[in-house]
């Protein structure tokens, strides 16, 4: 088996290396002759930053404004009427929970006071307890726990239990609503469950909303190895995640979130290099030509896919993806770069290049990315 793995290892680096003088060429060639607007690309000149995809509609954010508006003045019953207004859709209902968090975190005045009048409603308690898990990391910070300052730990480690102890309550509200569960599944790494008290709040969630996209997301971040799992064990149920994911559904991204924690500390070549990745990347491509164009989770999950094609050297499937996101880079991983535009662009161009694509009639013009719902 070592002897195997050996080879293995050593025909993938044979093959990178020589891979590395035509990558180099085709950098060269997208730096200096690569005309995006040829291939169906959006121009240089368009290309932003600051956003994953197109902005909220503007019906939408007069929508939300008007909901904003309301709370702050005291009246939380639009707040309500828009949660209730996504029915068994879960994934809809956290997405608009999400917003109330927004919201609630610039004042909650309005949410205690929806509490008092409606002490039995599992939307509110469930956002009183998401609030309290925001709050709380707020406090902790994004830092590694050597760089958080003691008295932030310890305040971190006093709200999280509480913030559990509430959705707990939450849940007793509402046996179908996966809300509270998914709060559970949050805070858990924070509190420093163990596997064994993990596995209840994962099967409660699960029992719930088999493929919920945020829970899937949280549960990935517990199985990390930076947490309380491995490389092995994240992939893994990412993996499971992806195979169990019903058509239209974004759930197969979930292991694109996956191989970029590998990606972040530079060990997701060897994946990336593997037949079985590039199968992986094809069949998450395939699942996201079902999902909704107005899904919020889709342009990152593009810029991911992009980039992991064009690390994989699947150029051809690479490039699709860039005409499907137009303009936008405004999401990892290019904002990890000091220019996140040239990084995208140059990405592209060695794409177009490796991909040995033809320009395409001058009358077609640059594709369209879709139009999404959140692109911020």
């Amino acid at each position: 088996m070592d002897l195997i793995f050996g080879l293995v290892l050593i025909t993938l680096t044979c093959v990178a290396l020589h891979d590395q003088p035509f990558r180099r060429l085709a950098q060269r060639w997208a730096r200096t002759s690569f005309d995006p607007t040829a291939y169906g690309l959006a121009p240089r000149a368009q290309l932003d930053p600051e956003r994953a995809g197109p902005p909220m509609s503007a019906e939408l954010r007069r929508e939300a404004q008007a909901i904003a508006d309301a709370a702050w003045d005291g009246d939380w019953r639009p707040a309500a009427a828009y949660v209730a207004g996504a029915g068994r859709s879960w994934d809809e209902r956290w997405s608009r929970l999400e917003l109330l968090t927004e919201i609630a975190d610039s004042g909650d005045a309005w949410l205690t006071a929806w509490r008092i009048a409606d002490p039995n409603c599992c939307d509110a308690a469930t956002l009183e307890a998401k609030l309290l898990v925001r709050r709380a990391w707020a406090i902790r910070g994004s830092g590694f726990a050597h760089e958080v300052p003691p008295e932030n730990m310890a305040r971190f480690r006093e709200l999280l239990p509480a913030a559990i102890e509430a959705a707990r309550r939450a849940a007793l509200l509402s046996s179908e609503d996966p809300g509270p569960w998914v709060v559970m599944v949050t805070a858990a790494r924070g509190a420093q469950y163990t596997p064994e008290q993990f596995a209840p709040l994962w099967a409660g969630l699960a029992e719930r909303a088999p493929h919920h996209y945020e829970g899937h997301w949280q549960g990935m971040q517990y199985w990390c190895a930076k947490w309380y799992g491995s490389d092995r064990e994240m992939l893994a149920f990412a993996e499971r995640a992806m195979d169990a994911a019903p058509a239209g559904s974004p759930l197969p991204g979930i292991y694109l979130h996956a191989v970029h924690e590998l990606a972040k500390r530079n060990a997701a070549g060897k994946l990336l290099a593997s037949a079985q990745a590039k199968r992986r990347l094809r069949a998450v491509a395939a699942a996201l030509a079902t999902v909704p164009p107005d899904d919020p989770h889709l342009p990152a999950l593009r810029h991911l896919l992009a980039s992991f094609f064009y690390t994989s050297g699947l150029y051809a499937p690479a490039l699709e993806q860039f005409r499907l996101l137009g303009p936008w880079c405004g999401a990892a991983p290019w904002t990890a770069a000091e220019d996140p535009a040239a990084e995208f662009d140059l990405a592209r161009g060695v794409s177009v290049k490796r991909a040995r694509a033809r320009p395409l009639p001058r009358e077609t013009g640059p594709v369209k990315s879709a139009t999404h719902r959140h692109g911020g």
